[in-house]
């Protein structure tokens, strides 16, 4: 009876993800296309050539929080609203002085590194989101770690629905004075959103966990959330640095070799905003499934019931495959009409035609890593993370020297697909194994 609970428990969180995902990229198609539109090709580019960083950010922002405060929330080692009291000042002031460092860098980072100086206003945008994306993060692992998806699927779908409203009223003005203003514009709204998906969340604490009476800043809650995280987020960061590392490299060996900046941007763009961006439509879906993993996995892990931790490990893979089998091959076979759908445009077929066979890769790629680090098993996935990374930096430099243009960038895309997903499931099989 107990085990027929906890599998409806398990059920339910996933459907909920699952559900909440749709209705939020709904919105998010919606949202994806105006700014395409408004931005055109050029503007993507620059904006693509900000997703390495913002990846970054936002790693060192959300630390593995929302994966670790689920965990520890799920074995009852710690009391919720003393671990959520003690993180969030912790995390703002960290967010601040993150801001810090990246105002000092961004001169250098957007001229010398990325060579664009109109990237350092953005640059520093993007860091001014990080202390809102680190306090929502530490909020939606409450919620993660109780299995009740509810309050961040909703707040999740606001967030969406308010950062539609405001770009839809605010953008016409801000392309009007340039392409650098509205991407600011863009991220900016992307900060407003967190704090309303943040107010959401919020309303659907139980009200003694609002009761700071009782309060005690614990060392100890913050400690067992840390030794999850920082092994977890070190993963993460070694990943987010080689895709950090990536335009850099890409750009400077073309120049080199005798590509034009405006060829690098645009084309990069294509890759990025227009051939990944659709094959990925539904990665979202998976990331929220993947995530109803955490708590339940933990629990039958500390168990040593590794029977039922490798069944619900088949079955997210399972319905992962599934989403992403089905939309790959639909996308494949009419990369026209989606593209000009979504986009109104024609461009990234040849490199959505030399992705697509490989794109499953991308939807069992989170469940894996979630599931290794939920197993104990975050300095395995780092190692991997490392071999990978720096295998994909070795490709990006072989193939851009050989002057194989922007397919560099895809050739090196679908080696680390093949080699992490093997690493990362060879991994977990021989954790549940012993």
């Amino acid at each position: 009876m107990l085990n027929k609970i906890k599998n409806n428990l398990f059920l339910k969180s996933t459907l909920v993800l699952l559900f909440g995902g749709i209705l939020g990229k709904l919105v998010g198609f919606i949202l994806k296309i105006i700014i395409t539109r408004y931005l055109k090709t050029e503007g993507m580019g620059l904006f693509s050539l900000l997703s390495p960083t913002s990846s970054l950010l936002t790693v060192i922002a959300t630390f593995s929080l929302p994966t670790a405060i689920s965990k520890v929330i799920s074995d009852k080692s710690s009391n919720s609203k003393n671990l959520l009291l003690s993180l969030i000042p912790l995390s703002i002031i960290c967010g601040i002085i993150i801001i810090i460092i990246t105002i000092i860098i961004s001169p250098f980072l957007a001229a010398n590194l990325l060579k664009n100086k109109e990237l350092i206003i953005p640059i520093i945008c993007l860091s001014i989101t990080v202390p809102f994306i680190s306090v929502s993060s530490i909020i939606k692992g409450y919620f993660w770690g109780k299995q009740n998806m509810f309050p961040y699927m909703l707040s999740n779908f606001f967030e969406q629905v308010s950062r539609l409203i405001l770009i839809i009223l605010f953008i016409d003005k801000f392309i009007n004075i340039g392409i650098t203003h509205t991407i600011c514009f863009i991220i900016i709204v992307n900060a407003i959103c967190e704090v309303i998906s943040q107010i959401i969340m919020i309303l659907f604490f139980p009200k003694n966990s609002l009761n700071f009476n009782n309060f005690k800043f614990s060392f100890k809650d913050i400690r067992n959330v840390l030794n999850i995280s920082i092994p977890a987020t070190t993963s993460k960061i070694i990943g987010s640095i080689s895709y950090f590392l990536e335009p850099i490299i890409l750009t400077n060996i073309l120049l080199y070799v005798g590509y034009t900046k405006e060829y690098i941007v645009y084309e990069y763009g294509v890759i990025n905003a227009y051939a990944l961006s659709l094959l990925l439509m539904p990665q979202f879906f998976t990331q929220n499934m993947a995530t109803s993993l955490v708590p339940e996995l933990s629990k039958y892990y500390s168990l040593h019931d590794n029977k039922m931790c490798f069944k619900r490990i088949k079955q997210i893979l399972l319905l992962s495959c599934s989403i992403g089998g089905i939309s790959t091959i639909i996308i494949t076979l009419f990369p026209n009409f989606f593209l000009n759908l979504l986009y109104n445009t024609n461009e990234g077929i040849d490199y959505i035609r030399l992705l697509s066979p490989f794109t499953i890769l991308f939807y069992i790629e989170y469940p894996l890593i979630n599931a290794l680090q939920t197993l104990g098993k975050s300095k395995e996935a780092m190692k991997c993370t490392i071999i990978t990374s720096l295998i994909r930096i070795i490709s990006i430099i072989i193939f851009s020297l050989f002057k194989f243009g922007m397919y560099s960038l895809v050739i090196s895309i679908i080696i680390n697909l093949l080699l992490s997903s093997y690493l990362y499931y060879k991994e977990i099989k021989n954790t549940l194994s012993n």
